[in-house]
């Protein structure tokens, strides 16, 4: 049986920077890489935007160059997947049944998109957008001429797929099963701004919508029928409605699971000598009022593994990471930062008709999250707001003649 002394378990950038850090932190010890897919690591956000929309290649989107990971004797095992693990023995189970030893493992493999549970779920034209191989599935329809493309969910996923599919010159529809598009995650003045941009593109988007099935002709999607019993002809059908956490070895060997595997604030579950990093790790966050959740972004991820990596090396920093995120449509810029859940008032500041304006979240009179739509100064200004759970009043920060930074002078 080969064994390693770390073994990290998926190729995101959670997995990447564990390596990374791993080496830029001293350890010399031998590193493998596992993960189901067929490429050395490569950034997923921008699948759903800018390699869609073809304005990158995939060259661009690496991580490191492939011989990056050669050099810093990281072995890479692709098209491989971990299916038991064994934690007395520190011992893994793969697919092909071959087992590896490790001293330590990285457990950064996300998560499977949620598929459709409908009749005509598996029909040919049905897709998920997770890796590269999904992408390019989509490209090769459009180039053999798919044009109208029915989008199942409104939530980043999903309005950033329309907006790449719409600049591609596609028909779409937008389907979303709540009254507005992401009610998971944002403010309604975010919501309405997003929907009336998609519009404004000419994206057909229904609201309260529910799917009751995927018809075909046997072997292709030909329409989505929704459960009113309107027929939607398409020829492609995007599915973004979440994402499960691949956690079931986990879970099978003993791990606390609940919204994703258990860590503590250096990334250890509750099995010896196994970490969580990533989109999988439900984790306490102090800008959650330290209540355990997922977050699903590359910030999460990369910081995270910064943190286990120094754990592993015996640096201990805890995991306190500020939340960030964004989004890129048509030409909108949304940058977030803090978590914006159990907020209780917003502030809206500048004018969405301008496109360019943000939404602040308070909880309790303190500020814990901004949206900001193509307002950089906005949101780089306003983390400091969010680290300091600033307390303002709702008419300064609404207005937009006085900076953020100067309100941190203000603060109670």
């Amino acid at each position: 049986m080969q064994t390693f002394d770390i073994v990290i378990v998926g190729s995101g950038h959670g997995g990447a920077q564990a390596a990374i850090a791993l080496r830029q932190n001293g350890f010399e010890g031998s590193i493998a890489m596992i993960s189901r897919d067929s490429l050395p690591p490569y950034e997923r956000p921008p699948l759903s935007k800018e390699y869609l929309a073809r304005d990158k290649t995939f060259e661009r989107i690496m991580i490191r160059p492939a011989e990056f990971w050669a050099n810093k004797q990281v072995e890479l095992l692709l098209e491989t997947e971990v299916v038991a693990l064994d934690p007395t023995e520190q011992r893994l189970t793969l697919g092909n049944g071959n087992t590896l030893g490790y001293g330590d493992l990285i457990w950064s493999a996300g998560g499977s998109p949620r598929r459709l549970t409908c009749a005509g779920a598996e029909l040919a034209g049905v897709h998920a957008v997770r890796d590269k191989a999904d992408i390019d599935r989509i490209m090769t329809e459009l180039d053999a001429g798919a044009n109208r493309v029915a989008v199942i969910g409104g939530g980043y996923i999903g309005l950033e797929a329309a907006a790449g599919l719409t600049k591609l010159g596609c028909k779409v529809t937008l389907l979303e099963a709540l009254d507005r598009v992401l009610a998971r995650v944002a403010g309604e003045d975010l919501s309405r701004f997003f929907e009336a941009e998609h519009r404004a593109h000419g994206v057909d988007l229904r609201l309260d919508t529910m799917v009751d099935c995927v018809e075909g002709d046997g072997h292709k999607v030909r329409a989505v029928k929704l459960a009113g019993g309107e027929i939607l002809p398409c020829d492609m059908v995007i599915v973004g409605i979440g994402i499960t956490p691949s956690v079931e070895p986990l879970m099978q060997a003993g791990a606390r699971i609940s919204n994703g595997v258990e860590v503590d604030e250096y990334c250890r579950t509750s099995l010896p000598h196994v970490y969580a990093i990533g989109d999988c790790a439900a984790h306490r966050n102090i800008y959650a009022d330290h209540d355990r959740v997922r977050l699903e972004s590359v910030q999460n991820a990369t910081d995270m593994a910064t943190s286990c990596a120094k754990a592993i090396c015996g640096t201990e920093a805890p995991y306190r990471a500020t939340p960030w995120f964004w989004s890129n449509q048509y030409d909108l810029k949304l940058q977030t930062v803090g978590l914006s859940r159990g907020y209780d008032t917003t502030v809206l500041r500048g004018d969405p008709a301008t496109r360019s304006f943000s939404v602040i979240y308070l909880r309790d009179g303190k500020v814990i999250a901004l949206d900001c739509v193509n307002a950089m100064k906005d949101y780089v200004q306003g983390r400091k707001l969010v680290e300091k759970s600033a307390c303002l009043p709702t008419d300064r920060l609404a207005d937009t003649s006085a900076p953020l930074k100067t309100l941190l002078t203000e603060t109670a």
